[in-house]
């Protein structure tokens, strides 16, 4: 019989919640939590279940994916399945992570599932399967099934079909297929200029992917008499975290007084983004929120004058919805105190 490895994290394995985000890296016989509907849908058995913490893959990512090839090392296993991860953003990033390194070190068929709002859709979709998922674990036994699904047909070679039918993702890959109509090309482009010409819907067989094109700012024309405001996604904020701001995948901002201070303070701030190594933004937090410069600055005249409060969020793994939704809580705030133009700092 074939065999199957699963991977969940924490909060699915029943060890804890954001509480235990940090466990590390632990192996399991047999099938756990969303394993055992797996289980009892596949074709193959699970031996054995991988669980880590979602804060120690994203802040410790190398490191675990190295524990965890070796806890496989010695495992027989025909597959490797992932999640799901529905539309939480450290889990489908650490999904995606793992399944990629698995994929890479032991040359098996990798499968996850997330929800479309998920970043680890865009981060890895073109690397592995990554099912159309739903938003929580409500939808967990119908994610299930499907990632079930398809699993089978890959370990008993049945022919798969292309993304939309199967529900996966599409991966950028186009195959030649000869369609039972036995129309050629021009024959159905004809059709579709025809239905294009009439209005009618029709279905590209080329589509083009949307982009959200954002149109440039009109230049400012006096800069000395602009209000400018300054916010970062580089996740600068009081030691505390007073606004519980996420490390990844965030849902949250905050806005922070500095009408009062011509720098930020070592100890007084720090940088909560698992995105990058904190040493030097903990040690001058300026180095991500220059609020010594734009003070500097204002006292030589350079600009009229600065936004009371700096504002933060995290950027890494936050998805486009979250992140528009969040900019336009900002934007109330910034138009109250008729700021003219914002700097945008990173990492």
């Amino acid at each position: 019989m074939k065999k199957a490895i699963h991977y969940i994290n924490q909060f699915f394995a029943g060890v804890g919640g954001e509480d235990t985000a940090d466990y590390k890296p632990e192996i399991r016989e047999g099938a756990v939590g969303p394993a055992l509907a797996l289980n009892s849908m596949l074709n193959a058995e699970i031996t054995h279940t991988v669980i880590c913490g979602d804060n120690y893959m994203g802040s410790n990512t190398d490191e675990a994916i190295k524990e965890i090839l070796s806890l496989l090392e010695d495992k027989e296993f025909d597959i490797f399945i992932a999640g799901p991860a529905f539309q939480a953003g450290r889990y489908g990033v650490a999904c995606g992570n793992i399944c990629k390194a698995v994929k890479e070190r032991f040359n098996v068929p990798v499968l996850t599932s997330m929800n479309e709002e998920n970043p680890g859709v865009e981060m890895f979709k073109k690397d592995m399967y990554v099912f159309k998922g739903g938003k929580s674990a409500a939808k967990l036994k119908d994610d299930v099934k499907v990632i079930a699904s398809f699993a089978n047909k890959l370990l008993s070679g049945e022919k798969t079909g292309p993304a939309d039918d199967e529900g996966f993702f599409s991966r950028g890959i186009r195959a030649q297929v000869w369609l039972e109509s036995g129309k050629t090309g021009a024959e159905r482009g004809v059709e579709m200029l025809i239905k294009k010409l009439n209005g009618l819907p029709f279905e590209s067989e080329l589509p083009i992917p949307k982009q959200d094109m954002v149109p440039i700012a009109t230049p400012i024309a006096d800069l000395s008499k602009a209000r400018i405001a300054i916010m970062t996604t580089g996740g600068i904020v009081p030691v505390n975290n007073p606004d519980r701001i996420q490390s990844a995948s965030a849902t949250r901002w905050g806005r922070y007084d500095i009408s009062q201070v011509d720098k930020l303070e070592a100890g007084e701030y720090k940088t909560i983004h698992a995105g990058f190594d904190p040493a030097a933004a903990d040690a001058d937090p300026n180095v991500i929120m220059p609020i010594d410069a734009m003070k500097a600055y204002l006292k030589e005249g350079k600009f009229g004058s600065l936004h009371d409060y700096f504002y933060s969020t995290v950027g890494t793994g936050t998805t486009q919805a979250e992140a528009m939704r969040m900019a336009k809580e900002i934007i109330i705030k910034l138009e109250e105190d008729k700021v003219d133009a914002v700097i945008m700092t990173s990492t």
